[in-house]
């Protein structure tokens, strides 16, 4: 028995997905997902590169975008390698312990985005609020240890859920329906029971992303109470103005996560393609998106992206 453990757990290969059906486009299919992966990854670099160099933006905002930048790049960067190494040369094969790992990393870095816009919610509340007391409740140090605390609570909740996954058996299919490896597809390969992973796994989403959205909504309850007790009509809209960026962030982030969830739940007569592409896109709308939103809607990152643009020009 532990003979077939060892060969179902630690030396098992997973074949990866692309787009069922269009696999001869993939060459073609791939040519959208560089632009986006290239976006993500140029967007993001400036963005920090941007908070870093410019003494101006080293305020608690600015430091709590540097960190929603950092999990953007991590979340691209875990899913590159397999999505576009499927697209370009048809490398399927992803060992076990490989696909852990890349598992693992989606999951911390989704979860620490979910964290970081809880703590960019926080940070809207104070700075409407109490902006008197704003810059000694939110202290360099302060800013630091949310950081830490943001990435042991992720990796805390997610090591049992991604540990437990090699207490099981894989003796059917080693097809997964996805380009990177996604918790629940490489659940339903398994042939023994996984009620205690999809527990866990659901109480560590619930724990994490779940808590995080209600806690978001409860921010904005609160900021609006706030900024409508504000008599002047223009400090109402400068004071709602600060959170337009971040709303942005929140509901990219949020949205494809739900529409997923319900396409698997929901769209079962779905092409199988169509379930592959918004598992392929979903992950990546946010890096994408969110430097975009933050240079766009935000005056100071705006005009330190263009001065740093310009100074390389001449």
């Amino acid at each position: 028995m532990s003979s077939f453990q060892n060969f179902t757990s630690s030396s098992i290969i997973f074949l990866l997905t692309g787009i069922p059906g269009l696999e001869a486009f993939h060459t073609w299919i791939s040519i959208p997902f560089c632009i986006l992966y290239a976006t993500a990854l140029s967007g993001n670099s400036l963005i920090l590169f941007v908070i870093v160099t410019q003494p101006s933006l080293h305020e608690p905002m600015y430091y709590f975008l540097s960190m929603l930048s950092t999990t953007d790049l991590g979340l691209s960067i875990s899913t590159l390698v397999t999505m576009l190494g499927i697209f370009w040369f048809n490398t399927r094969e992803i060992s076990f312990n490989a696909c852990l790992s890349q598992m693992f990393f989606i999951k911390l870095f989704t979860v620490m985005e979910s964290s970081v816009l809880l703590a960019m919610a926080f940070d809207r509340f104070v700075a409407i609020s109490n902006p008197l007391r704003y810059a000694t409740i939110l202290t360099y140090y302060r800013i630091a240890q949310i950081g830490v605390a943001i990435v042991i609570r992720g990796t805390l909740m997610l090591t049992p859920m991604v540990a437990l996954l090699k207490r099981l058996s894989f003796c059917n299919s080693h097809v997964l329906h996805h380009s990177y490896c996604f918790h629940p597809d490489v659940m339903k390969l398994s042939c023994t029971d996984t009620r205690i992973n999809s527990a866990v796994g659901l109480t560590a989403m619930i724990s994490t992303v779940g808590v995080d959205s209600v806690l978001i909504l409860l921010s904005y309850v609160l900021i609006i109470r706030t900024v409508l007790s504000i008599a002047s009509p223009e400090e109402r809209r400068k004071a709602f103005s600060t959170c337009i960026s971040h709303i942005g962030a929140v509901a990219i982030f949020y949205i494809p996560l739900i529409s997923l969830s319900f396409v698997h739940r929901f769209g079962k007569e779905a092409p199988p393609y169509v379930h592959t592409m918004i598992a392929n896109t979903y992950l990546l709308i946010p890096p994408v998106m969110n430097p975009i939103i933050y240079s766009v809607k935000t005056k100071q990152i705006r005009r330190a992206v263009i001065k740093i643009l310009h100074s390389k020009e001449t």
